[in-house]
């Protein structure tokens, strides 16, 4: 461990645990028993590691965040690709990764891996090299992400849901369990089934996440011109830029439509 000079270590660190002479360690933090942490490795403060966890790689864990046992994290991805190189694992503060979950570092010099701030992610449930997770993001059991995939602010996550490699899920949407992504899931929706398709619009979500009644008044509307007029994904878009009132959350939700280079999960009908 470093420690600064002439500054005494107050964390408390398990007789048993493993720890690299490199890693960085701030005050408050706890290592239960059988911990191994790595080179490079550095957690932030109020941090908890629970017995028999593993941190690898250039791995930076956030403050007051608590590792579960037997939780991997920053290890080597799972990629053919992969030759070795120099890149990182980043998770952010108040983040919970619960027993048994793999958080693997990127592919690519320099490349990361991202966990934002105040997520949840529960038991076994595995992301990928060079994800992207925003922030508030609930993962629940088993639930994985493959690599690249992009997960935005405050979404959920259902048990055992796959979401296919590359795939980006907009904020405040919500992910039936089961449920296979193999297309971009557009913000504030609700999609499930195999494959996936939007069931609504998560208007639960998007009113305890604190948005406005006038931008969800918009969203509703947007929403409508997308999936229940007939129109393609283009004519949809310019329809809503005319006659839907311009707010972040519908200028955050046409970014999204026009960078969906997999295409968007399409609404479920009755014959489905």
């Amino acid at each position: 461990m470093i420690v600064e000079a002439g500054r005494k270590m107050t964390a408390n660190i398990h007789s048993s645990a493993v720890i690299a002479p490199s890693a960085r360690i701030a005050d408050g933090v706890e290592i239960g028993p059988y911990c191994v942490i790595g080179e490079n490795v550095e957690i932030g403060a109020g941090s908890i590691i629970g017995p028999h966890a593993v941190i690898h790689g250039w791995t930076s864990i956030g403050c007051d965040c608590r590792v579960f046992q037997f939780a991997s994290v920053g290890e080597e991805p799972q990629d053919l690709k992969f030759k070795g190189e120099k890149s990182y694992t980043f998770i952010g503060d108040r983040t919970t990764i619960r027993e048994g979950a793999t958080i693997h570092r990127a592919t690519g010099e320099g490349n990361e891996t991202r966990v934002g701030s105040d997520c949840l992610l529960m038991a076994y449930i595995h992301v990928a090299h060079n994800c992207v997770l925003g922030n508030h993001v609930i993962m629940s059991n088993l639930a994985s992400c493959a690599g690249h995939a992009i997960v935005e602010d405050r979404v959920v996550i259902g048990g055992m849901a796959g979401v296919h490699q590359f795939v980006k899920i907009g904020r405040n949407a919500m992910v039936g369990g089961m449920s296979k992504l193999v297309q971009d899931v557009v913000p504030y929706t609700i999609v499930d089934g195999h494959p996936a398709k939007v069931v609504g619009l998560n208007s639960v979500g998007i009113s305890r996440a604190g948005i406005p009644l006038e931008a969800r008044h918009n969203i509703k509307k947007a929403y409508k011109i997308l999936y229940r007029s007939g129109l393609s994904l283009a004519e949809a878009i310019a329809v809503i830029e005319q006659e839907v009132d311009s707010c972040e959350e519908v200028e955050h939700f046409l970014r999204f439509l026009r960078n969906a280079e997999r295409g968007i999960c399409r609404e479920r009908r009755e014959n489905d």
